[in-house]
């Protein structure tokens, strides 16, 4: 199977286009083998065979590792759209018998069961047995995931847009939550059942990394209150934030069904007054690229996972 890239005499496989994506994507032959399941000295050979069909060197080799070439950079995103047009096509064509297969990747955050992910798994399984869902949590935060979905590195995602969907991404509001100052039961502010933003100037705070969905919510709630905000500690799963607080380490905003999950023993919650802080999650794909029929069936499995009754409105 070829692709056309480049002039008239110019024709490329799509095989050598994904060497060429797993390489990108690792920066490492060695990597790019073991994904692929192939011998390294075939990732090199096919990658010099695609370097001689285009006339121009991808990668710049070295002992460090492997980097795109400003030519590399440009067939990037090329090549992805035409893996995944023929991905799609062949799935559209499959579509058309009843069979719905393919495999889908997954990205969702770490400590998030508002979607009960075995029971979706199980059920898209029962429904499209041919379907394979990779499942990969988050390491850069629901920024991270979003670029992913953009990037075409994940068909779904799970993830918090805090200022609500774009217009390049397909959504639907899974779950809306207000987050809930959470102190140590021994601060002064535990007896408080409110409090307004100006009086947390100057205390520290235990929070995600930048681009973590509760971080971006409550960041942009102080800076819209104009009110400096010092995040003394920073940690990338947010089920460990109570403990952290608990331990007085600083104070923190959590969503109340994370609190009831892994309990808030020794601990205090308190409103903000004068702002509303809420954290929104959302299933998400690409609107600039066709779904694949997997795609879709997954999308729409999360979709029958909100109950009606409880889905809450699109801000």
């Amino acid at each position: 199977m070829v692709a056309i890239i480049g002039g008239d005499n110019c024709w490329v496989e799509l095989r050598q286009l994904d060497y060429f994506l797993a390489v990108a994507d690792t920066l490492s032959f060695t990597r790019a083998a073991k994904r692929l399941h192939v011998v390294q000295s075939g990732v090199s050979a096919t990658i010099k065979a695609l370097e001689r069909e285009l006339g121009a060197e991808l990668f710049v080799r070295g002992s460090a590792g492997v980097t795109l070439t400003p030519a590399g950079r440009e067939l990037a995103p090329h090549a992805r759209a035409t893996i995944e047009a023929a991905r799609a096509a062949k799935e559209a064509v499959v579509a058309t018998v009843g069979a719905v297969r393919g495999t889908v990747r997954l990205g969702t955050l770490m400590s998030i069961n508002n979607i009960d992910l075995p029971s979706l798994l199980a059920d898209l399984y029962a429904r499209h047995p041919d379907v394979l869902v990779q499942v990969r949590f988050a390491r850069a935060g629901s920024a991270g995931l979003a670029q992913q979905l953009r990037d075409g590195n994940l068909d779904v995602a799970l993830l918090v847009l805090p200022d609500g969907p774009p217009a390049d991404l397909h959504t639907r509001l899974v779950a809306a939550f207000e987050l809930l100052l959470v102190v140590p039961v021994s601060h002064p502010l535990a007896g408080r059942e409110s409090v307004p933003l100006a009086e947390l100037a100057g205390m520290s705070f235990v929070d995600g990394p930048p681009g973590y969905g509760n971080r971006a919510v409550v960041d942009r709630a102080f800076a819209t209150a104009g009110v400096p905000r010092m995040v003394a500690l920073e940690v990338a799963d947010i089920g460990t934030t109570a403990s952290h607080i608990r331990n007085g380490l600083g104070i923190g905003f959590l969503s109340r069904f994370i609190l009831d999950e892994i309990g808030d023993s020794g601990l205090a919650t308190v409103r903000i007054s004068d702002h509303d802080i809420c954290w929104r999650l959302y299933v998400a794909m690409s609107a600039l690229r066709p779904a694949s029929a997997a795609t879709r069936a997954v999308f729409s499995l999360i979709e029958e996972m909100i109950p009606e009754e409880e889905a809450p409105p699109v801000p």
